[in-house]
């Protein structure tokens, strides 16, 4: 009875002790619908797939869109060590085209979606303070980082003509990818 008691104190001071800055699920905010009906928060691909963004733009988006496969087979390795942080609106047609895309590329390439954070923002491009120090100026915005250092980001819309994938593969690959708004 003693050991019981014993672990069972030992499982409560850990708990109590843990950090809730390193608890992602505790510091995430959660997407919800603002007063004009946009979602604002941490997002996920059910979210999207759910009324009204669902029938208005992502299931067909999503169902649509063609990958180039031989792109998407060589992101696939090189996204192992990747971790992505997005931004997007609800409100925004170049979001409504690319979200459903670059999720059918991640799920063509079995990305870990542990290291993806959706962050939803409203039309002034905020969400409760979560999107601060990210430089963010339009939206969809897809930023890339390998061992915590930015290695790219993909900015509104392709560049050149490019599809997404090829985008997505530029950065990945490092090979000093410039978003359309890059000088």
């Amino acid at each position: 009875m003693k050991k019981i008691l014993l672990v069972l104190s030992l499982v409560l001071v850990a708990s109590c002790a843990s950090n809730p800055k390193t608890n992602t699920s505790v510091s995430k905010i959660k997407a919800a619908k603002n007063a004009s009906g946009n979602l604002v928060g941490f997002a996920t691909k059910t979210d999207f797939k759910q009324e009204p963004y669902g029938n208005e733009w992502f299931n067909d988006y999503y169902e649509y869109y063609e990958t180039d496969k031989s792109t998407v087979a060589a992101i696939k390795p090189l996204l192992k060590d990747v971790t992505i942080k997005g931004f997007m609106g609800t409100w925004c047609s170049d979001s409504q085209r690319e979200i459903p895309n670059f999720y059918k590329i991640l799920d063509e390439a079995g990305f870990d979606y542990n290291k993806l954070e959706l962050l939803t923002v409203n039309k002034d491009k905020k969400a409760k303070g979560l999107e601060k120090g990210y430089q963010l100026e339009r939206v969809p915005t897809f930023i890339f980082y390998k061992n915590g250092k930015e290695i790219g980001r993909f900015v509104e819309h392709t560049v050149e003509g490019a599809t997404l994938e090829h985008d997505l593969l530029q950065i990945v690959s490092e090979k000093g990818y410039k978003h359309a708004y890059e000088k």
